[in-house]
């Protein structure tokens, strides 16, 4: 039975269902409740609860070469059934026009998912190599270009006059260069997987991020779209096609033979007496500190609490990992284990897969040999990632896939964040470790 919830997966649904009106501390004892019966009427398979095969959609670019035949492989390997395949023919550029992804990405999906009318429901995106990574702003009309250029010119003038203590002068360069941001649609870039979550959603509003109504933080909350309108979208890619085969066996070794190796997390500030108060940076520093702790019930765990990052050839037999903050500047720390999981907090760490001369973490995590990590593809701020010890405890814990682990981990939606690596991916088998409810 996945979080999805689709129909005629046991007798469970209803009471999965239910999750979502509990905060998280009764949600986790709920789940504990839910997986004992599990156990009991399935002769202790907890897997049920895991994202499933029937339940995927497949989405290659026939421009790209190796983007159908890496789908094809993905699919036999995990036994996707072959009409969950959707080949499309889009731009080979990392950013796709918005025209394009209304167009023909959207439109075809919604297509794929209504004549598929699958029980269970696809719940679940994958996004092979050569689909782009980023949906650029739709474009401004003839009228609002003109007046962009207005302002760049006036930009060139404020320019020319230097800089000035005048608080006036400052707030009015301010306000000319928020406005050409504004005219420009910024605001309404993001990545395609995280748009295409919402493709059922209808007309929403893309300027900003939308809150994810599985985000274990916004259960008991009303938020504007419902979880059966969000599909969970990741994709297998990377900077080439040798690369997405790799993640792929890498997963499948690693989840027939277990995820062994250390944990590492690289925090920058001593733990706080207690998450309560906690914003920002100051969070996510202390849920690393969380994670650590959540990991080190099933792993080794090395955590540095200090400013400097991890040094080079610092950390061998790496299986996971969650840091900050190297901005685009991957740091050849690690020695991964075949089927590691990892993400650096940092602003840029997915603006790109296959710049070649790109030193962002995604890309070279991947180069270096993870089967799975995490990114943003424009500034998403801090609380745009998802939360570490929520993901880390999904996957560890071992109920959830890795998809599931992030897509209850991750705050907002039409936004900026990417996850690289099989969505059905479950490097450790169910355990009931964790003490800890909290979220």
């Amino acid at each position: 039975m996945s979080w999805f919830v689709p129909e005629g997966r046991g007798a469970f649904e209803a009471f999965v269902k239910a999750f979502s009106l509990f905060d998280p501390v009764r949600l986790f004892m709920l789940k504990r409740i839910a997986l004992l019966l599990v156990w009991l009427l399935f002769g202790g398979s907890g897997s049920c609860f895991a994202l499933g095969p029937e339940e995927v959609l497949v989405v290659a670019n026939r421009e790209m070469k190796g983007s159908v035949a890496l789908a094809r492989y993905y699919m036999e390997k995990r036994a996707i059934p072959a009409s969950h395949l959707l080949t499309l023919s889009l731009t080979l550029d990392e950013t796709m026009p918005r025209l394009e992804y209304d167009d023909v990405l959207v439109k075809s999906v919604l297509a794929s998912l209504a004549g598929l009318q699958a029980k269970p429901r696809i719940a679940a995106i994958v996004l092979i190599y050569g689909v782009p990574l980023k949906v650029a702003p739709p474009l401004p009309d003839l009228n609002v270009l003109s007046r962009i250029r207005e302002l760049r010119e006036r930009q060139k003038v404020l320019r020319k006059q230097g800089d000035s203590q005048d608080q006036d002068e400052k707030s009015h360069k301010k306000d000319v260069r928020q406005r050409v941001i504004q005219l420009l649609n910024t605001n309404q870039r993001a990545a395609v997987d995280s748009e295409l979550s919402l493709a059922q959603a209808g007309k929403y509003d893309l300027d900003g991020w939308i809150k994810n109504p599985y985000y274990l933080g916004f259960q008991g909350q009303v938020t504007a779209i419902r979880k059966n309108q969000v599909l969970l979208v990741c994709r297998l890619d990377g900077p080439d096609v040798e690369t997405v085969y790799r993640i792929i066996d890498d997963s499948l070794w690693a989840e027939e033979k277990g995820l062994e190796g250390r944990a590492y997390f690289d925090a920058r500030w001593p733990e706080p007496d207690g998450p309560e108060g906690l914003r920002g940076y100051r969070r996510y520093d202390d849920s690393l500190h969380r994670a650590a702790a959540i990991a080190a019930q099933r792993l080794d765990v090395v955590l540095d609490a200090g400013e400097d990052l991890f040094a080079v050839k610092a950390c061998p037999d790496a299986a996971l990992y969650c840091g900050w903050y190297s901005l685009g500047k991957y740091i050849d720390s690690f020695g991964w284990k075949k089927g590691a999981i990892g993400y650096h907090i940092a602003s840029s760490e997915c603006t790109t897969l296959r710049r070649k001369e790109s030193s962002v973490w995604c890309k070279r995590m991947l180069e270096k040999g993870v089967a799975a990590t995490i990114g943003p593809v424009y500034e998403p701020y801090v609380q745009g990632f998802p939360v570490p010890h929520l993901f880390f405890r999904n996957i560890l814990e071992g109920y959830m896939s890795l998809g599931e682990s992030y897509l209850v981990a991750l705050p907002y939606l039409s936004w900026q964040m990417v996850l690289i690596g099989d969505p059905l991916y479950q490097p450790f088998k169910p355990a009931e470790l964790f003490a800890s409810p909290q979220a």
